[in-house]
């Protein structure tokens, strides 16, 4: 919000915005796990950095290929349980992966997602209208609806042309 200031016959420009808290990762790291009193450990903060560093929506067997090297002893069950930490305290969220391992997203932000059927990539997708997509009266009356998530499903541009048999066989049993 913008608001005008007036001092001593001058005018100021006051912006307003909404404080969402720390802006540093490890900050919010800090404060997040001191909130939920966890250990802020050396591992918990590597994870979280290639988690925040990550664009493609990675699984806990990704994040541990990533960090493993500078982190030999960490396991894989590690890596997973502590990103399931992650998402119930507020860090990130999970993508389900439809019968796949889950997926995260450190993209806190509202925001949809684009999930490619031939290569399994997961892109964000900023939309006002699916934003807007209405809850029908229907359904609040049965469900308390906390967020709204559109997913579309399909194939990226890379592998529209290699999938063209698997595109006819999809479209032929619509």
């Amino acid at each position: 919000m913008i608001f005008p200031l007036i001092i001593s016959n001058k005018y100021y420009i006051v912006i307003i915005m909404n404080y969402a808290g720390p802006t540093d990762d490890v900050t919010l790291l800090r404060t997040k796990c001191a909130q939920n009193k966890l250990k802020l450990t050396p591992q918990r903060i590597a994870i979280y950095e290639a988690l925040r560093g990550a664009m493609d929506h990675p699984s806990a067997d990704r994040i541990y290929r990533r960090i493993k090297k500078k982190y030999p002893s960490l396991s894989l069950d590690t890596v997973n349980r502590t990103l399931l930490t992650f998402a119930r305290i507020g860090l990130t969220k999970t993508v389900e992966g439809y019968g796949e391992p889950k997926r995260f997203d450190s993209n806190m932000r509202p925001h949809h997602h684009f999930r490619c059927l031939g290569c399994g990539c997961i892109d964000d997708i900023h939309s006002k209208s699916f934003d807007n997509v209405a809850v029908s009266s229907k359904l609040k009356k049965q469900y308390a609806v906390q967020e709204k998530k559109v997913v579309l499903e399909g194939f990226c541009k890379k592998c529209q042309g290699k999938n063209k048999k698997i595109c006819q066989t999809i479209r032929s049993k619509t």
